[in-house]
């Protein structure tokens, strides 16, 4: 009953919360659809932290996509083996999760420990902040301890399955079991955020201001006193 709520229930829960919520605020409260940003306080931590969260986060996120979304045996057909796929995941991946941690750490002492902008910060973001951090810790704890500890667990045999199966609403349970802890602990915690997401400030992320491309010049002009 344990296994199939931690990777039935619970997962389909958060799933939901995360659309239902998204839908319902963007329909009741576009005004505080916002990242508050709190650069007038702090500017020059908040730059760094933020440059070297992004820089690390996205390759990150593409990375979880290409190992839980493309079965292995597509990357055989494609010439990538489990070794060259496994240097690539550590290495790499390792390298932008260590950028992605280091700026969680400055945003995240940041918000704690000045004052000011630890005012301003309503729960919702301290929560954020510490389940992003944790997140983060888990993943690289799992990447770079767990995968040298046990190097011959297989993500893509136990989780990537799993995943997919979620995805097409068959999930197996039992595909999980043999997972080590410090996977499961990333995977669920994961989730967690997904069902805190909608009620946050990372809402933000969907507002990408693509029109700022296409958008005429603003022209300051001098106003001249005679």
């Amino acid at each position: 009953m344990a296994d199939q709520f931690l990777w039935v229930i619970f997962p389909y829960i958060c799933i939901a919360v995360f659309i239902v919520g998204h839908i319902f605020r963007y329909r009741n409260d576009q005004f505080n659809w916002t990242a508050k940003s709190s650069e007038f306080i702090e500017k020059k931590q908040l730059m760094i932290g933020s440059l070297l969260f992004h820089i690390g986060i996205i390759p990150v996120i593409f990375g979880h996509i290409s190992g839980l979304g493309i079965p292995k045996e597509w990357m055989h057909a494609m010439g990538v083996n489990d070794h060259l796929y496994h240097m690539g995941a550590v290495y790499i991946g390792g390298f932008f999760g260590i950028v992605t941690l280091v700026g969680m750490l400055i945003l995240t002492a940041r918000r704690f420990t000045i004052k000011s902008v630890r005012r301003l910060s309503s729960l919702s973001d301290l929560i954020v902040n510490f389940l992003l951090l944790l997140i983060i810790c888990l993943g690289m704890y799992a990447t770079l301890v767990t995968n040298a500890v046990q190097p011959d667990f297989d993500y893509r045999s136990s989780i990537s399955i799993w995943f997919r199966d979620l995805l097409t609403f068959h999930p197996d349970p039992a595909l999980m079991s043999s997972v080590p802890l410090s996977f499961k602990f990333h995977i669920l915690s994961g989730f967690l955020i997904f069902a805190f997401w909608p009620f946050t400030r990372l809402v933000h992320v969907w507002s990408v201001p693509l029109n700022y491309v296409g958008r005429s010049y603003i022209l300051y002009r001098k106003n001249r006193t005679f």
